[in-house]
């Protein structure tokens, strides 16, 4: 698409002028890399995406080698990215591995600043733990995805229109990660919490939100049937004018 080319096109004129003057330029052809992984894989390039999101990590590397305090916020957000671009080709432990440095750097980030840096913590963990889960690591996978929990609990009593939705999304991860260990009833609940915390949101947006919601009542009916357990129609029931948007019979 149009975007796109405009993206290729900066890189290409960035390149250019980092080629002659990298220590002012390299930060930009990076950021540009970056935004250029993001369309790639918006379009469904994933291998062209992930071939620009690794040029811009080893820059950005490079970059908060020479200066941490400026540039490992934007090397932990790259890896972040590069962890789901590999996870989405099927590249499983490389996808761990740049998922644990991003996880690593952010926590370092957090400790020292948890105002700008733990809803990036929060969200590096819930990623990890899908990787996790994804190598068959589900006891570490359930570990850090309650972690994000808590981060996104904590965050969500400071500001909850602004976390609360990730807070939902966060909890719809761990039911998947307490029914991979077995632990139906813990699912249930969390499945429950992610449906009630995310209703008012879905409610006021639903088309912005259906999708999230879909799930997350999937996994909540298909975890109280094997529970053998009805679902919480009080739960459900504010829900029913927009069944036309959540695609549910």
């Amino acid at each position: 698409d149009e975007y796109k080319r405009q993206t290729q096109e900066a890189v290409e004129i960035r390149r250019e002028l980092a080629r002659a003057n990298p220590q002012a330029f390299l930060p930009d052809l990076a950021r540009s890399l970056t935004n250029l992984g993001n369309r790639l894989s918006d379009v469904g390039k994933r291998e062209e995406a992930l071939r620009a999101t690794q040029e811009a990590v080893e820059m950005r590397r490079r970059l908060a080698e020479a200066n941490p305090q400026a540039f490992l916020p934007d090397l932990a957000r790259s890896l972040n990215n590069l962890g789901a671009m590999l996870s989405d080709v099927g590249e499983r432990e490389e996808a761990l591995r740049a998922t644990q440095e991003a996880v690593e750097i952010r926590r370092r980030l957090a400790e020292a600043n948890p105002q700008a840096f733990l809803p990036d913590l929060a969200a590096s963990l819930t990623n990890l733990g899908n990787w996790l889960s994804d190598v068959g690591e589900r006891g570490e996978a359930l570990r850090a995805t309650q972690e994000a929990v808590g981060y996104y609990r904590e965050l969500a009593r400071t500001n909850p229109q602004a976390f609360l939705p990730d807070l939902a999304r966060s909890l719809n991860s761990l039911g998947l990660r307490l029914s991979d260990v077995g632990k139906r009833e813990a699912a249930r609940a969390a499945f429950e919490e992610a449906v009630r915390t995310l209703t008012p949101f879905f409610l006021r947006h639903p088309a912005a939100f259906a999708d999230r919601m879909s799930k997350m009542i999937g996994n909540y009916l298909r975890t109280c049937e094997a529970l053998g357990q009805e679902p919480d129609e009080a739960l459900l029931e504010p829900l029913r004018n927009a069944r036309h948007a959540l695609r549910l019979t």
